[in-house]
């Protein structure tokens, strides 16, 4: 399968100011990323979309290639797919070939498992589906031990969802995307549908699944301390 990987980096975020470009471990977030996707044997060819011109000097400097993101296509309301087919595009446009699957990389998610773009593009291919997302398992904020609001003061504590499972063993199983990867069929990629802001991931949509702590996605604060304290830990186990 003709495989791109397209990593998505703005220069601009609200939550965590130029989060893509700050210091992880020694290492502009963003790097953590691209050596994810050149370790990747599944990745392909590999671009870096970007409207910034720092993170662009982080790619190049690592021997990715950059496609510049038009201004519309890199503000808070921009989306991901869009970004993803401005870049596939682009490149096809470039090179005169086409390519049969496209994976998204978040370039403000430094810590991966180091296997988890090619199991996603492995499950693409073997069970011919439209999509892989990678998820984890939701432990203690299951959404059976969360709350409501309600009452005629608003204050009263309700359950979300009616149960009586008092046991973290008895939840049933219950998933949440991480962001670390998403592989998709570039026919799905490019079948959008107005009012179905997902339809690009096609219809039949699937899963590979990881512990909560193997996908960090940096957000915030706590988010970069967190991140970086694992990143230094595999440093220091890798020359232990």
């Amino acid at each position: 399968m003709h495989v791109l990987t397209v990593i998505l980096a703005r220069a601009g975020s609200k939550g965590l100011a130029n989060k893509n470009i700050l210091p992880v471990a020694g290492r502009p977030m963003l790097a953590w990323t691209i050596d994810h996707a050149m370790a990747s044997s599944r990745a392909g060819r590999i671009v870096l979309s970007t409207d910034g011109e720092k993170l662009a000097e982080v790619a190049q400097g690592m021997g990715v290639e950059v496609i510049p993101r038009p201004q519309e296509l890199a503000d808070d309301l921009s989306t991901v797919d869009s970004a993803a087919r401005h870049a596939v595009k682009a490149v096809e446009t470039e090179t005169g070939s086409s390519f049969q699957a496209v994976v998204i990389l978040y370039g403000n998610i430094p810590v991966r498992p180091g296997d988890l773009t090619d199991r996603a593009v492995e499950k693409l291919i073997e069970t011919g589906c439209d999509s892989v997302q990678s998820v984890y398992t939701v432990q203690k904020m299951h959404p059976y031990w969360m709350k409501r609001l309600g009452g005629d003061q608003g204050d009263a504590l309700l359950m979300y969802e009616p149960n009586e499972v008092y046991r973290r063993q008895d939840l049933p199983p219950v998933y949440m995307l991480n962001g670390g990867v998403i592989a998709v069929t570039r026919k799905s990629l490019f079948a959008t549908s107005e009012g179905q802001p997902h339809a690009f991931l096609g219809a039949d949509r699937r899963a590979i699944v990881n512990e909560p702590d193997q996908v960090i996605d940096v957000d915030t604060h706590l988010d970069l301390r967190v991140a970086e304290a694992v990143l230094l830990e595999r440093r220091a186990g890798a020359v232990a």
